[in-house]
């Protein structure tokens, strides 16, 4: 993990930083450039301008550790009124949701509602993917911190018996993830491989930046080479390039995978891929609760860190 990657992930739960760093409006500086905005109008009119460059997106309502069942219900509704404008604008056939569990009732404790966060995450995830449908696009299940993987995937088993367009992620700097990779390559699985953005402990994860990379490599073969439809979520130029190589060694059609890539970052490659022939989607971040994720995405590339402090003093 690289040297500042820790601390930028311990600033993700100081409650004193973000207090700060809320005080600027959401449109400011490095801000901006990963979250176009905090309302649903702001992220369909994003979404709608990613389209018409040939990109599709899929669109995450930010929050996470949801702990009562109120802001779970408030989560849900949020999806259920992008898809409607979604829809409504005719965009979804290049549009997607992407929802994180923890969001609509993971985390709940046990005592809660009838069968726990567990429960109450899947009846929340599928009123989601049933409005999906309905509007004419999927939904992907985010995957968080290790200590959700197995209910995650429990999640997106049950899911996929009444709804199997849903799309998983997987990680792959955590052990676990090529063995997982074998077990959803089937036909009809859409994967989403990630490196991971988590603090996770060395029992469970690579610590290495170069055996993540390995470990991704490995993954994608398992994807490329099996049956189902590969979502190649990276910005670093040399796996997109090995990920290229390896679709055409194992002989994938155009539009049998696909890239993505984060919003505000790397604009003119993802222009490029798609100008190539390849299919490319982005991954929009919107609402109120932007904090955790900035502070993610800047631990994944701390060299933003320089743009987010000069942003933050000009607004002192």
């Amino acid at each position: 993990m690289a040297l500042l990657s820790r601390p930028l992930l311990m600033l993700s739960r100081s409650e004193v930083v973000k207090k700060l760093v809320s005080t600027m409006p959401v449109s400011a500086g490095i801000v901006r450039s990963h979250v176009p905005g905090e309302s649903t109008e702001d992220v369909v009119a994003a979404s709608a301008r990613q389209i018409e460059d040939g990109i599709r997106v899929t669109l995450d309502f930010l929050g996470e550790d949801t702990l009562d069942t109120d802001q779970a219900d408030a989560t849900v509704a949020a999806y259920l009124d992008v898809l409607a404008q979604l829809s409504a604008r005719g965009l979804t056939r290049m549009a997607e949701v992407s929802v994180k569990l923890s969001a609509i009732g993971q985390a709940l404790p046990d005592e809660v509602g009838y069968g726990g966060g567990h429960k109450i995450a899947l009846e929340n995830a599928r009123t989601i993917c049933r409005a999906a449908r309905n509007a004419g696009t999927t939904v992907t299940l985010d995957m968080e911190d290790h200590t959700t993987t197995d209910s995650t995937l429990a999640i997106l088993r049950e899911l996929r018996k009444d709804f199997p367009e849903t799309g998983a992620v997987l990680q792959a700097y955590l052990h676990r993830t090529e063995a997982d990779c074998r077990a959803l390559a089937y036909e009809g699985s859409r994967v989403r491989l990630c490196k991971g953005a988590y603090d996770e402990p060395e029992e469970v994860a690579f610590q290495d930046d170069l055996e993540v990379d390995r470990s991704y490599v490995r993954c994608l073969k398992v994807l490329l080479a099996g049956q189902g439809y590969p979502m190649i979520a990276t910005h670093d130029p040399r796996l997109i390039e090995i990920a290229s190589s390896l679709a055409s060694r194992y002989n994938r059609d155009a539009g049998s995978f696909e890239f993505q890539m984060l919003y505000g970052i790397r604009p003119e490659e993802q222009r490029r891929l798609v100008k190539a022939g390849e299919r490319v989607r982005v991954y929009i971040p919107y609402g109120e609760e932007w904090y955790g994720y900035l502070m993610r995405r800047l631990a994944e590339r701390p060299q933003n860190l320089t743009f987010f402090l000069r942003s933050l003093i000009s607004k002192k």
